[in-house]
């Protein structure tokens, strides 16, 4: 049986979890029913599709190999004992998507089997069904994910993935003609690590956040999504300049102000850091697996009054952090796990997820959908809302797709700490609006 080692971004998010901070991300999918029986139909056909995925046959085992620089690894392989069954549910009937969904994003995926699940949803109007897709985040990332999940919808006509060129296997010593290249590699690799831990450093100073966006774990979740017309956000982003992504970001920033101050916290002097996650994979690349992860940190201009001048902070701040790269600067510390060997990976897991915190307020991540149109069972998706996992210690994490002429914002947040995300919901749509109003457009 193959297998093949976890890259060390993998392995630490498989290190971090607990049974209340779980590291899957998920995607709601909402279809449009052709009839009834089209939920049960689907399950069906995700049932019969998966079986031909290889993979989502993939598990994740641990490698205890003595003596080994491997000790305390983790790689995946392929579960002989694989059955599509027992990762494809179909629930009863909801009027609530997004009700049954948060109970079911709680839920830590099974450790022993592929971990990933898909939960299809019945509309009780008989007009609708969702599936709500859960992937490990050491098994893919959000563009593998995508890859995954599109392998059991309708086919569709897609790039095909550039094949991986194979390296040559290396032997006991490294060919000396290539010594000053790995040297300078290795110089180099030391010194962004030494520059990524002192921008972490700086930017755990003179922190302002919101007590709103941090809580201790309860393992409960919620979720909720919103729909914006992406020609509203064109007509911000001509009128004012910066990238589509600009004006998202400000509209979170703005729609945090708004629900800060309706629920009595206050915005005031608040200014909490996003984490905005950048994939370093080349989209049309399917290989190879595992996360390719970088990002960039900003502080979110919450306690501006001005909606344009929260939209050009956001647009100033990206604009470094794409001016330095994706490679340096606090955001960029999910590369320091590179530098980290297995077992350290292991020992360390519960202390780098207690950190998150510490390291930044608020996740603010983007999903890329293809544009062509999703099927399955030839009921077309209508909406797509992306679901990040949540870290310990914080409330609220926002993910971002756009697909087909709309944003969708997918929200998550622990249950007891944000019981009015349906209100932060309402605010990010209110926003859209101010922006709207304040461009004259």
């Amino acid at each position: 049986m193959t297998s093949d080692l976890l890259a060390p971004l993998d392995l630490a998010f498989w290190n971090i979890e607990s049974d209340r901070n779980p590291m899957h991300l998920g995607a709601l999918g909402v279809f449009s029913a052709h009839s009834p029986t089209a939920g049960a139909h689907a399950a069906d056909l995700l049932a019969a599709r998966a079986a031909g995925v290889p993979g989502l046959r993939m598990r994740i085992r641990d490698v205890w190999q003595p003596l080994s620089l491997r000790f305390g690894s983790a790689a995946r392989e392929a579960d002989p004992d694989f059955d599509p069954l027992h990762h494809i549910r179909l629930h009863a009937p909801t009027t609530d998507f997004h009700e049954v969904a948060g109970r079911l994003m709680e839920r830590p995926l099974e450790r022993d089997r592929p971990p990933w699940e898909a939960h299809v949803l019945p509309g009780e109007d008989g007009v609708s069904f969702a599936v709500l897709f859960k992937f490990h985040h050491a098994l893919a990332d959000g563009l593998r994910a995508l890859t995954l999940a599109a392998a059991v919808l309708d086919p569709m006509d897609l790039p095909t993935p550039r094949p991986r060129r194979e390296e040559p296997k290396p032997g006991l010593l490294p060919d000396v003609r290539k010594l000053p290249g790995l040297v300078r590699g290795a110089l180099s690799d030391v010194g962004r690590a030494l520059d990524i831990g002192a921008s972490v450093a700086v930017s755990t100073l003179a922190t302002q956040s919101s007590a709103a966006l941090t809580a201790e774990p309860t393992g409960t979740r919620r979720t909720a999504g919103v729909v914006i017309d992406l020609d509203d956000v064109h007509r911000i982003r001509k009128s004012e300049g910066g990238t589509v992504n600009d004006v998202l970001i400000a509209v979170v920033a703005g729609a945090l102000r708004r629900w800060l101050d309706e629920r009595g916290d206050g915005s005031e002097g608040v200014a909490p850091r996003a984490l905005i996650p950048v994939s370093k994979r080349r989209p049309r690349t399917a290989q190879p697996q595992g996360n390719r992860l970088s990002g960039y940190l900003i502080r979110l201009p919450v306690d501006d009054p001005d909606p344009l001048s929260r939209l050009g902070t956001v647009r100033g701040a990206m604009n470094r952090n794409k001016d330095a790269g994706p490679n340096r600067g606090a955001g960029a510390v999910a590369l320091l796990a590179d530098h980290v060997p297995p077992l350290a990976h292991r020992l360390g897991g519960p202390l780098v997820s207690q950190a998150a915190r510490l390291w930044f307020d608020i996740l603010v991540t983007s999903v890329p959908l293809p544009s062509i149109g999703l099927k399955l069972g030839g009921n077309p998706v209508t909406e797509v809302y992306p679901l990040a996992p949540l870290a310990r210690g914080q409330a609220l994490a926002v993910a971002v797709s756009t697909y087909r002429g709309h944003v969708h914002y997918g929200l998550v947040a622990d249950a007891e700490a944000v019981p009015d995300l349906d209100r932060f919901a309402a605010a990010l749509t209110a926003e859209v609006e101010t922006l709207i109003t304040a461009c004259g457009s």
